[in-house]
């Protein structure tokens, strides 16, 4: 029997496993409240699912270019020039089977075996396990609340040397804090100095809370960097598995040859349906998600110091918030077993996100209705 290789010997997606606990719990006891996932609990807008239907009557939804229907692209482009007003054009937008396709795509496009790439910790994990997977030397940054969470210029200055790449996440999965638009200026332009591809995970843009808390892209600074987005999580279309980059011209022939390999194209009625997704009427509705969530948030920074939990991370965007619990635990894969067998809450433990501290950290998702965080609270506090 053929064994297997080493290349997948990489850490598993440890939520995956309370998300499947979580649905058995559902099945026997019919009580679960998700606070794991990390994805809207709503569907995808009105007038991407009109788009659907009418995608499977019109089009043959065959392959597609390997890059991306046209209309898209120009969409893509469009939505970035609107929220960042940077110059984007349709050739510069790389459509992708999801933000986890792009990913794959430009490691391979961008990074040789035994090349260094540098990742924050906590962060997340599917970028350390797919770079590992991939031959790839992986570095962490110890990015605490000293530094709200984020990497720093002066973090990559100590580096022994410059790494082939830096992934930075703003919105930041799983603490939501978001890099200042200064301090994120300063690493694109390290990058650029030094050789480094910046690849700046920008899925959560649209997320976020407070009017002192904004957003930057990094090709407002740096053209030499790669902008990654998706639908999955403001727009709320995390199963249609679509995603883009933005993509420096010197790329685009190598992740060409990859993705016409690899995948061919993206889904073809994902595509379809997705372009109606940046208008007015779809933004409308995904910005009262984004109220939602907020309300969501509220509950969580209020009801979790009530019930003794006080360390968490500024939940600037994204809808995490992520806990410390070492005063509860040095085993939160265990307690959060425990916590939803006990209650029927799911809950992520950290050990997916920080390979140092993890074992003593959560993250709660309040992606879900209001009344299911309230009623969550209201189950933890038998702990």
């Amino acid at each position: 029997m053929r064994s297997e290789s080493l290349r997948s010997q990489v850490e598993p997606f440890h939520v995956m496993d309370v998300l499947k606990a979580a649905t058995e719990r559902a099945r026997t006891h019919g009580d679960v409240l998700s606070l794991a996932a990390g994805q809207p609990s709503t569907s995808a807008p009105a007038p991407v699912l009109r788009a659907t239907r009418a995608a499977l009557d019109a089009e043959l939804l065959g392959y597609t270019e390997t890059f991306g229907i046209e209309p898209l692209r120009s969409a893509i482009a469009a939505h970035h020039r609107q929220v960042s007003g940077i110059t984007v054009d349709a050739e510069d937008v790389v459509v992708t089977t999801g933000s986890s396709g792009a990913f794959t795509l430009i490691f391979l496009a961008a990074f040789d075996l035994g090349d260094t790439v540098v990742v924050a910790r906590p962060g997340y994990p599917a970028y350390r396990n797919t770079l590992a997977a991939l031959g790839c030397r992986v570095v962490e940054l110890d990015c605490g609340p000293e530094v709200r969470f984020q990497p720093t210029v002066a973090m990559l200055e100590a580096l022994p040397s410059p790494p082939a790449g830096l992934i930075v996440a703003s919105p930041a999965n799983p603490t939501g804090t978001v890099i200042d638009p200064l301090e994120l200026a300063r690493i694109a332009r390290w990058c650029d100095e030094h050789g480094t591809l910046l690849i700046s995970d920008e899925i959560y843009h649209g997320i976020t809370y407070g009017d002192d808390v904004t957003t930057s892209s990094a090709w407002e600074t740096s053209r030499e960097s790669v902008v990654i987005g998706s639908v999955s999580k403001y727009f709320s279309m995390t199963g249609w598995r679509l995603g883009w980059m933005l993509v420096p011209p010197g790329l685009r022939r190598a992740l060409q040859r990859l993705a016409s390999n690899m995948t061919v194209c993206p889904p073809a009625i994902s595509q379809y349906a997705a372009i109606p997704a940046f208008t007015a009427e779809s933004k409308a509705e995904l910005d009262s998600h984004v109220q939602r969530y907020s309300v969501n948030r509220e509950l969580l920074l209020t009801g979790l110091p009530q019930l003794g939990i006080t360390e968490l991370a500024p939940a600037d965007g994204a809808f995490y918030v992520y806990a410390h619990i070492g005063h509860l635990t040095d085993d939160s894969t265990t307690w959060c077993r425990d916590v939803l067998a006990e209650t029927g809450v799911a809950l992520a433990p950290g050990v997916d996100f920080d390979t140092a501290r993890g074992t003593r950290t959560v993250r709660f998702s309040f992606a879900g209705a209001t009344a299911e965080i309230a009623e969550a609270l209201q189950r933890l506090q038998s702990l």
